[in-house]
């Protein structure tokens, strides 16, 4: 009989008010793909941070390759073959690719041409990286690169990979599930937590299902659809995003025009001459391939970045383009950046504090220079109530949440300051299904009230299933508005890689 190679048993865990891990036991065999699945804030990322030293249970046992083990920190997890890539980064963004991933592995490891192997690694599994940018000039998805070829260099027995695939294109998660494939085929195990379910079902061979703590369920997902896992993880039925009736657009609450922007950064992209409108009632989206100028225009739109003249933003009637964030939320924006813990959150403030900071003027939560803290708590508890956030309380920490929670606390925080114009990158990054349809639901909600809503995503389902209109942007420049019936997801995967739709149509027959 084959030795599991990792071996969990009543593995149990408790947090201030929270029971994170209930009697939790779970096996992964050589070879095998195996899924944890669960709700944002079902005991997934404790598990695993367990698993690969990080954190210290308060019960359970651990074997591994059929020999009881004691994994106190990571490096005793490294050697003895567990690699993890995490959701949210480890990385310092003043210290380039090399670097970075040099802090990260042995000393041994880290000798020699350590940068001609990061190509080599990053150019096999398709995760293209240069190892002498700097991470701040990174997007996203390019500093989860790191992390995922920073494990593969230790050549790991079990690669444990949460949410690896959240900001990769299709195409780069075909690539990526190649190269794991293959890993799985010479006896690597990985165990693979993904909200990306018809991923879990095209992928892994095993999938075990927690829900509040415990594991509910385990199934084959070949055998099952995204749907009937997404119910098992919910213990419901899910309910999909919809539209009540036709929207009527009205006028134009978002107008960008020859906007063009000097990227902050050395490897960033220039913004050339962009020119879109968003209309009360209407959600366009922005489609596009990580680093091609998201960043920058969401900079641009936040007021992060001031551009040459006030008139290249214009939010409503005020040209906001020389103002800055704060001016540009009077003026009736909210907008949920990309990265939620140091740019959309505050990690070490309370939730309250972190819902004080955007919602000062907006929610009227400051009295002649004084904070009035019970109403901001009470804004914070409407967003932790209205959006399902699973939290203790809003004295909580920011960074003690899950991330697909803080990502509701903060898509909640500014839905609820009823913006004009709402402003997203990547809304649904690492959320589950639940929550992601609860997301997409609140856009179109908010939309059908009135509000302009502009949703940069590398999701093309999320784009198709929300917008009315989607844009591509390549390169720094952003084509013209489709109406989403009127083009397909692989021309906008076309328009995506740089080819002309116009040039193509006249070449073919």
């Amino acid at each position: 009989m084959e030795v599991p190679r990792l071996e969990l048993t009543g593995i149990t865990k408790h947090y201030p008010g929270v029971l994170a891990n209930d009697d939790v036991s779970l096996k992964v065999m050589p070879g095998e793909i195996h899924a944890l699945l669960g709700e944002n804030g079902a005991g997934k990322s404790t598990l695993v941070k367990f698993i690969y030293g990080a954190q210290k249970a308060d019960a359970g046992r651990l074997r591994w390759e059929g020999q009881d083990r004691d994994v106190t920190n990571p490096s005793v997890a490294r050697k003895l073959g567990i690699g993890m890539v995490f959701q949210h980064f480890s990385l310092f963004d003043a210290m380039t690719v090399e670097e970075n991933i040099a802090v990260g592995i042995s000393s041994e490891l880290a000798k020699g041409s350590l940068a001609q192997r990061i190509t080599e690694v990053s150019q096999q599994y398709g995760l293209l990286l240069e190892p002498d940018r700097y991470v701040h000039t990174l997007s996203v998805g390019e500093r989860q690169r790191i992390e995922v070829v920073r494990c593969l260099l230790q050549g790991p027995s079990l690669l444990i990979m949460d949410e690896p695939t959240s900001v990769l294109t299709p195409q780069e998660v075909q690539d990526l599930f190649k190269t794991l494939r293959r890993l799985s085929d010479e006896g690597v195990s990985i165990l693979y937590i993904s909200h990306k379910l018809q991923e879990i079902k095209d992928l892994c061979h095993t999938a075990t299902i927690m829900r509040m703590g415990k594991v509910v369920a385990t199934c084959v997902p070949e055998n099952e659809t995204p749907r009937s896992m997404a119910e098992m993880m919910m213990g419901g039925n899910l309910v999909t995003p919809e539209r009540i009736g036709k929207r009527s657009p009205g006028s134009a609450r978002l107008k960008v025009k020859g906007l063009s922007v000097l990227s902050q950064h050395n490897h960033g992209v220039d913004l050339n001459d962009i020119n879109f409108r968003v209309h009360g009632g209407e959600v366009l989206g922005v489609a596009g391939i990580a680093g091609n100028g998201q960043r920058e225009l969401m900079d641009a739109l936040s007021g992060e970045v001031l551009v040459d003249a006030a008139d290249r933003v214009i939010i409503g009637d005020k040209q906001v383009g020389r103002s800055g964030p704060m001016e540009r939320r009077i003026a009736g924006l909210g907008f949920v950046p990309e990265e939620r813990l140091g740019h959309g959150a505050v990690p070490d403030m309370s939730l309250w504090e972190n819902a004080f900071l955007s919602g000062a003027h907006p929610m009227d939560l400051l009295s002649k220079g004084f904070i009035r803290v019970k109403n901001a708590a009470d804004y914070a508890g409407k967003i932790v109530k209205d959006f399902n956030v699973k939290t203790p309380g809003v004295e909580n920490a920011a960074a003690s949440l899950s991330g697909g929670n803080l990502q509701k606390f903060i898509f909640g925080r500014e839905l609820l300051q009823s913006p004009d114009v709402i402003v997203a990158l990547q809304p649904t990054w690492g959320v589950d299904a639940g929550s992601a349809a609860a997301i997409r639901q609140a856009l179109i909600n908010i939309a059908d009230e009135g509000a302009a809503v502009l949703v940069i995503s590398q999701d093309l389902e999320e784009l198709f299933e929300v917008s009315d209109r989607i844009a591509v942007i390549c390169e720094g420049e952003l084509s013209r508005p489709y109406a989403v019936s009127d083009i397909s997801v692989n021309e906008i995967g076309l328009l995506m890689a740089g080819i002309d739709l116009s040039a193509r149509a006249e070449r073919e027959p």
